[in-house]
Parts: structure tokens; sequence; C-alpha cells
């Protein structure tokens, strides 16, 4: 039995893929015969479709627990802080297309040499080297972003999206955070640190649109979206 695909109703670029009572997330691929990791891929009506599993990917986990404010979208510019090895930025690139672009910060080498092999015949995602603690190490490499994705396992993740947001984030634009709680603070329920986190943003001029909890397929993780109020 094949595949019926049916675009999201909400969110373009993100598609499902349906068979029999199975409905599963998928992003039309960019790279038709590549894979970018061990994803699965389907077909329908000679159009190649990547599964975007929400136990691989926190946003895709955010979709399915019913998120209603997804920041990425065909020809969009992202700043992706803590992109590794391009599992999650491979479905973003899907989403935004040609004519949009990823710009892919991280330290470790070894994660950016497995991400050269995603960037390969995508055409949309820029690499760049560098620590998303400090911005003014690439400022002159970035434009203005629509949207800043952050999925760093750090305690000052949430200080990191804001400092990364008010320098390269348009406003209006959304900022959108995967907070592991336990990176932050062990010793705290996750509640409070999502609730520090949401904090945090409204002091600095975000309006929180939206958390969502991404239990089961990612215990004490929450993605916490907002939109940027000041210049």
């Amino acid at each position: 039995m094949s595949y019926r695909i049916k675009r999201d109703q909400g969110f373009p670029g993100v598609y499902w893929a349906i068979r029999r009572r199975r409905r599963e997330l998928a992003t039309k691929n960019l790279t038709p015969g590549f894979r970018s990791y061990d994803e699965r891929v389907v077909r329908a009506r000679g159009v190649e479709y990547r599964i975007w599993s929400p136990d691989r990917s926190k946003p895709a986990a955010g979709i399915v627990k019913g998120m209603k404010n997804f920041s990425i979208a065909p020809k969009s510019k992202v700043l992706y802080l803590g992109i590794a090895s391009g599992t999650t930025a491979s479905h973003f690139s899907d989403i935004l297309g040609h004519q949009g672009v990823i710009y892919g910060i991280d330290p470790a080498e070894r994660v950016m040499r497995d991400l050269i092999r995603v960037v390969r015949g995508r055409g949309n995602i820029v690499p760049i080297l560098a620590s998303a603690r400090v911005p003014c190490d690439y400022v002159g490499m970035l434009e203005e972003v629509d949207a800043v994705y952050a999925d760093v396992a750090q305690p000052d993740q949430v200080q990191m999206l804001i400092d990364n947001s008010n320098i390269f984030l348009k406003r209006g634009g959304i900022a959108m955070i995967a907070v592991k709680a336990s990176s932050i603070d062990v010793t705290r329920p996750p509640k409070e640190i999502y609730a520090m986190a949401r904090r945090r943003l409204q002091e600095n001029g975000y309006g929180v649109l939206e958390t969502i909890e991404l239990s089961p397929h990612d215990r004490k993780h929450a993605i916490v979206v907002a939109k940027k109020r000041r210049p």
C-alpha cells in the first residue's frame, strides 16, 4: 500500500505521510536520492519525502505535540545555534528551499565535519565553526534573520539565544529554543526551568508565544517560542 501525502494545515513546507492508520511527519527532500542521516524515505506520485521523526528532532516533537508557532518557512533566513551534525537542520533545509538559508553555528570540529556531508548539494546551509557565546566572532558573516533556533545543552543556553537574537533577529522575528532542563539546573523541577526561560525572554523584550513540553519524545525538554518586540 502506497503513502498518501497531506500538507500540514498551518506550516508551509511540512507534510504528513499517511499509510493505513499511521500518520508521520515529513519534509519534501531537497536533494532526492540523498539521505542526510539514516532517515526513512517514502515516495508518493514520484516525489521523495523524508520522515521527520519526533524521537530524533525536537522541533518535530514540538509539531507532533501541537506547536502553533513554528518559525521555519519557505524562503526564510534562519540562524541555528548548536547545529551539530545537521539532523534537524536537514529538515529545516527541505522546508526553506533553495531561496532560504540556514546559518549554522557550532564550536565542535568533529560534528562540523559531519555537517559538511549534509551541506553538500543542498546549497542553503552555511556552516560556521564558532561558539554561540561569542556572536561578535561571526557578526560579519550573517545578515538579519527571520528566526533564531537554539539547541545548545549548556547552563547559559537561554542567554545565548537572547544575545544572538538581539544582534541578528529582525523585529517581529521568532526566537525558538529547545530548553534542556537538566543542563541548566539538575536539582530543580523542569517546569521551574521552563518558567525561568520564559521570564528571561520577557525581561529582554521578547513576547513568549507558547511552551511545548516534549515528553515522551524528549524527557525534561521543552520548546519555548517567543517574538522579538524591541528593535
